[in-house]
């Protein structure tokens, strides 16, 4: 399943690779083209006005000489000023102080008045010049002055159309289409080239995967970017967890099988002990009849303490939270466990201080509680002691369970927690334990958010401490990740 969704990363990284240099490498093109084609038609027009311009200013000083304006008739100037309109293929409009047309090359507004903003604008001294884009013309308006001053007398107004322009701007946008659909496919070969040499160092890896016949044995090592070897370290590490975790599936396998088998290969010792004796005393045969009961009882309490496990391994366990007086709750386990304390004459002290209301999981949490207790209770020494403390701050509550009994080798401290785990095999066997039970308390304190801690001197006593939030949080994408706590030595 992990080579596949390797594989399919892979394959759908190398079609976004392409496409994304697919995209960077077009839209330049495409600017490119745009660019070119409003340059050419920027740099025309503006070429275009300027020849006009200074084409018009010269036969509009000379307009202004030879009172023309005045009605002045001058062959000189109808001639310049047809010459120009015919170079441009355009009209010519001499206007008088009085707004009044004097001179069309159309010949279709002469004797009219002419009032519009680019000719107020032009009185003022100024040349007025418009490209009309979508009507494809520009025209140009320059004032007549009188010889020797800044006094506007009239306005000449020269308007070309741009079509020759536009051409030129169609021509060259064919050549540049053609320059376009040829870089595109350069640009195609060349996302489709990087896009495989990106994501080469990506193959190695399912390579590198399809190459084990046991995935989980080797690490494995692509080095040639950054992204890749975070990638295989990335791996590396969910390798390490999945064998972390295979190995310990097994060996719980092997444990729980174990520890099954133990009671039901004594009590099958048992009877066929009696059953190799024609003449069982009575007395004798309580005896093993009770052996048989205590080992019956033995693999009860590991089915149980099995249960609760799996139960609280799951990521869909229901846990039920409600607000819960903790005072009330210890003091009820305690009451339960007064008589084993005072069958192994151990003395239980209970520590409430004042009142701590939280949410939490009663029966949970009791389960946790009540292992402690009981633990210290087992592994404990005539005489010996048990005190249960309660405490709280503004964000948590703690729970105290101190002994002065049999302590935990400083070895054997950071393994108590695990499943089946025992320090001294021999005495936990006799005294009933299972090795579940620290599991479960640390199963049902990560599942409230919190911590438990163990203090310890062999031969003195041991000290647990849980640490448990007042307030619970749920996780908000129901993902179990919830499920994550501290366990301290």
């Amino acid at each position: 399943m992990i080579k596949d969704r390797l594989l399919r990363y892979v394959k759908s990284l190398r079609v976004r690779l392409f496409l994304i240099l697919l995209f960077v490498g077009i839209i330049p093109i495409y600017v490119l083209k745009f660019g070119i084609l409003r340059n050419y038609e920027t740099q025309a027009i503006e070429q275009r006005i300027s020849l006009i311009r200074s084409r018009s200013e010269m036969i509009a000083e000379e307009l202004g000489r030879s009172g023309y304006l005045t009605g002045t008739p001058s062959e000189t100037l109808e001639t310049q000023i047809n010459q120009l309109c015919s170079i441009w293929n355009g009209r010519a409009v001499v206007v008088n102080e009085k707004f009044r047309i004097l001179r069309d090359t159309f010949e279709s507004d002469e004797g009219r008045i002419i009032i519009a903003k680019k000719v107020l604008e032009s009185f003022r001294g100024s040349v007025q010049s418009n490209y009309n884009s979508r009507q494809h013309y520009l025209e140009v308006t320059v004032p007549v002055r009188e010889p020797g001053g800044d006094v506007v007398r009239g306005l000449m107004i020269i308007s070309a159309p741009t079509t020759d322009i536009e051409e030129g701007r169609s021509a060259l946008s064919g050549k540049v289409f053609i320059l376009q659909v040829i870089m595109i496919l350069l640009v195609l070969a060349m996302a489709f080239y990087a896009a495989r040499l990106l994501v080469r160092p990506f193959g190695k890896v399912t390579a590198s995967l399809n190459e084990k016949d046991q995935f989980l044995d080797e690490d494995i090592s692509i080095p040639d970017y950054t992204e890749t070897r975070l990638l295989a370290e990335a791996y590396n590490r969910m390798r390490q967890r999945l064998r972390a975790q295979e190995d310990t599936r097994q060996e719980f396998v092997s444990n729980v099988s174990h520890e099954l088998k133990t009671p039901q290969t004594s009590m099958k010792v048992l009877a066929d002990s009696l059953n190799a004796q024609e003449e069982v005393p009575n007395e004798l045969y309580r005896e093993f009849m009770q052996d048989i009961a205590d080992e019956i009882d033995r693999e009860n309490k590991i089915i149980t303490d099995l249960l609760e496990l799996v139960k609280m391994d799951r990521k869909s366990t229901i846990i039920n939270i409600q607000e819960t007086n903790i005072n009330d709750l210890i003091d009820l386990i305690l009451k339960r466990l007064i008589p084993i304390a005072a069958l192994a004459k151990v003395e239980l002290v209970p520590e409430l201080g004042r009142e701590v209301i939280a949410e939490v999981d009663a029966t949970k949490l009791t389960l946790a509680v009540t292992n402690l207790v009981e633990n210290a209770i087992k592994y404990n020494h005539e005489g010996g002691w048990v005190h249960v403390s309660l405490n709280s701050d503004s964000s948590y509550f703690f729970i105290k369970v101190e002994d002065n009994g049999m302590g935990i080798p400083d070895e054997d401290q950071k393994y108590i927690f695990e499943r089946f785990y025992r320090v001294d095999k021999s005495h936990s066997r006799e005294i009933g334990g299972t090795g579940l039970g620290l599991a479960i308390t640390r199963s049902a304190v990560l599942m409230h958010h919190g911590a438990v801690r163990v203090y310890s001197r062999e031969g003195e006593g041991t000290t647990f401490t849980i640490r448990i939030p007042l307030r619970y949080e749920r996780d908000p994408d129901n993902t179990g990740d919830d499920l994550i706590a501290e366990i301290e030595i």
